[in-house]
């Protein structure tokens, strides 16, 4: 049983087992966000957006604390993160277990602080999710298992806007080079945006769900 609330859409198409996509959103932000562009991706979908853990107030929710002080500046709370990340993973067996999806075609799409997650869950949980999506995101070094296994096929959608002014574009570039480096596939791409998604970029990532389905 998982604990995360979540907003839902039926696949359009009835399928025995639709393909998943779980849906992460960004720090401060809630499930609503991301859940907004549902019903443009693919009929064949079972699409959950899921609710961070911890309220920020006023519909605002966060995946793990970012923190401020002097000497550290801004630093993220890794100990949290990674209870979220394995919060994450019931929550996909939740899910693929109560609405009978293809266990062979799970997505997650992250949004910054969803993105970041849904890198490390990858290396975490190594194939529990064949495609990661992260948009605005990065992956974290820190946020990784000490061995990364040799059997991950997972397949990856990068992209970040150029003029990010909340994650430095430059953390991102890092994440094609890491992914080969693993002999993993992955697009990478940039748009002319903040932190945001562009709708050309909407188009890209939505074609690329196509093609994986």
């Amino acid at each position: 049983m998982s604990n995360l609330n979540y907003v839902l859409r039926e696949p359009k198409k009835t399928t025995e087992n639709p393909p998943l996509l779980i849906l992460l959103h960004g720090y401060g932000s809630n499930e609503q966000d991301l859940f907004s562009f549902a019903d443009e991706l693919p009929d064949e979908l079972l699409i959950v957006s899921a609710q961070a853990p911890l309220s920020m107030g006023a519909g605002s929710y966060a995946w793990y604390s970012i923190n401020f002080d002097e000497i550290n500046g801004k630093f993220s709370d890794l100990k949290q993160a990674k209870e979220s990340i394995d919060k994450i993973a019931v929550f996909i067996d939740f899910i693929k277990n109560k609405y009978n999806t293809n266990p062979l075609k799970t997505f997650t799409l992250g949004f910054s602080q969803g993105a970041i997650l849904s890198y490390s869950l990858s290396f975490f949980y190594p194939n529990k999710v064949q495609h990661i999506l992260a948009l605005s995101g990065y992956i974290n070094t820190d946020l990784l298992p000490t061995t990364i296994s040799k059997e991950i096929t997972t397949n990856y959608y990068c992209s970040h806007g150029t003029v990010d002014q909340v994650l430095p574009v430059e953390w991102a570039r890092n994440s094609k080079p890491f992914l080969d480096n693993l002999h993993l596939n992955n697009v990478y791409s940039e748009y002319p945006v903040g932190h945001g998604v562009a709708p050309q970029n909407f188009f890209s990532l939505k074609k690329w769900i196509e093609e994986q389905l």
